[in-house]
Order: structure tokens, then sequence, then C-alpha cells
């Protein structure tokens, strides 16, 4: 069991932090396109500040970098190592993970790990700046994308898979809810602002920096008001980064445990909590509490569900 606990623990770990790192990139792109737009009497330094907050590194910043400039928010967030969650070093964590437990992953999982890591070790030796900001956002997907595909097509789903997509849907549902926040509750405090030429662009950044631009147009025939974003972003269990897809998801992985396990576990039953009451939501009443305190609140959910996790499964409990 114990090493079972730490192989499960190193592939969770591997799957979270690549989804992170993408996060980052998502994030550095959505600060770049929001600030080629004027900001009503904020100016571009506020967009950028907004973007360190989502990404939970304000502090951490301010007292490294100082001011908060385009620059100094790319290196932190892409290149700086002492920063947990930037880019780089999310890589070098998930590759880390990976090699704990080489053996658990195929050849074909460990190259675009690998790969990743070696093109990311080339980006360091020249520096912050010498390569345009947009390329290393993209960069990022491909390599998240790749290895995305190389789990799907070439790993047993067995226990290990359920891992791997446990570290996915964790990180993402913590993820999109933490990009849904800057955009609702730190870019746009102004409430007179709402539904205007600078609102519309911001909400339409942010799907296509979340890859579902034309997914929603799909969906809502090209009625981007901010009322269908949230929704699609949160309650469209067919849009994948969703947050109630994210929850379907992890409850499935969950209950394939279960069964294998031959037990009922505490974060299957959290799990389940979770996708009813998210199923039983209206967007009306979610925005009328208030987006910003739902979104907080299910990133702390989505944390302690991760603890029950670690607990029942990683580190030899359950």
């Amino acid at each position: 069991m114990t090493m079972l606990s730490r192989t499960a623990e190193n592939l969770f770990w591997m799957t979270r932090y690549m989804e992170r790192a993408e996060t980052m990139a998502r994030l550095l792109e959505v600060g770049y396109r929001i600030a080629l737009m004027p900001s009503a009497g904020t100016g571009h330094q506020n967009d950028w500040a907004s973007i360190l907050a989502a990404a939970g590194g304000a502090a951490a910043f301010a007292s490294r970098y100082g001011e908060t400039t385009p620059a100094t928010v790319e290196t932190f967030l892409f290149f700086d190592r002492e920063n947990t969650s930037s880019v780089a070093n999310c890589i070098a964590r998930a590759r880390d993970n990976a090699r704990v437990v080489r053996t658990a992953v195929t050849s074909e999982v460990w190259d675009a790990l690998n790969g990743a890591f070696q093109d990311m070790k080339a980006f360091e030796r020249r520096g912050p700046g010498r390569a345009d900001l947009m390329s290393l956002c993209d960069w990022t997907k491909r390599q998240t994308a790749l290895l995305r595909g190389a789990i799907e097509n070439t790993q047993l789903q067995q226990d290990g898979y359920d891992f791997m997509n446990l570290g996915y849907y964790i990180e993402r549902a913590d993820n999109t809810a933490r990009m849904l926040d800057v955009k609702y509750y730190v870019l746009l405090p102004v409430t007179d602002r709402v539904g205007g030429g600078i609102d519309n662009y911001q909400w339409t950044t942010l799907l296509r920096a979340m890859s579902v631009f034309r997914a929603f147009h799909w969906a809502y025939g090209g009625d981007y008001t901010p009322g269908k974003i949230a929704h699609f972003l949160i309650l469209n269990k067919s849009c994948p980064r969703s947050l109630i897809h994210c929850a379907e998801q992890t409850n499935y992985h969950l209950a394939r445990l279960s069964r294998a396990y031959g037990q009922r576990t505490k974060p299957h039953q959290t799990a389940r909590t979770m996708l009813a009451e998210l199923a039983d939501t209206q967007i009306d009443d979610i925005v009328f509490s208030g987006l910003h305190e739902f979104l907080t609140g299910h990133i702390r959910r989505t944390a302690a569900l991760g603890s029950e996790i670690a607990d029942t499964y990683l580190f030899g409990g359950g």
C-alpha cells in the first residue's frame, strides 16, 4: 500500500503541475490581451496586478519585484523558479514526479514531459525578453496538450490513469474559477462599466485565452453576454473547462477508484455532493448572491477535496 500511495501521489501531482503551468500561460495571455485596451482611470498596471491576484502570487511578487510591469509579471509567472507556480517550476516539478515513477508512465508520456523540460531549459538560458510572450504561452499550451494526448492514447486505464485525471480536474476546477474571478471581480469593479465595450472585450478575451471562444459561439450563437459566458464556464456540462464538467470527471474517476478498491471513500462522497449542488444551481442565483463569493467558495471547496484525496489515497490513508 505504501508503494501504491507514493506512485499515486506522483501521478496526481505530475498532471496537476502541468495543468497549472498551462493556467499560468493562459493568465499571462489574458493580461497581455487586456492590457492592450485602455483601462478607465486605472491604467495598465491594474490589469497585471489583477493577474497576479488570480494566480495567488501577489504578496510573493510584491516582496521580490516591487513595481508591477508586463516584464516583471512575465518573469515571475513564467521563468521564476522561486515562484512555485511559475511555468518553469511547474514543468520541472511535473517531470520530477514522473521521473520518480518512471516505470508507471509510458515512453510517450515521459518523452512529452522530458521534451518540455529540455525546451524550458533552453528558454531559461536565453533569458526573459528573448522570446515573444504570446509565443511562450502558445508553446506551453502545446506541451500540455501533447502530454494529455500521450496519456489518453498510451496509458493503461487503470488506477494510475484515474489519479492522473484527478490531478487534471482538481487543478482545472481551481484554475477556471480563478480566471473567471479575475474578469468579474478584480478587473471590473465598477458596475456602470458592465456591458460596455471594454467589458465585452474582456469577456471575449477570457474565452480566447481559455481556448473556448469558438466552442462558446457554437453553444450560444455568439451571444457574448456576461451571464451566458459565466453559465458556459460554470454550468455547461459540454464545456471541457466548466466547473460542472470538472466535477463530473472528478466524480467519475473517484467512483472508478472506489469500485477498484472495494470501498466508498470520503472524497467520493464530497465530490458527489459538489456535483449535485452544481447541477441544482441556476446562473441567475449565482450572480444574484455574488459571483466572486461563489467562485472563492468553490476554490476553497476544491482545495479541501484535493486534501481529502491526498489523505485517503496518497499518503497511506484510506
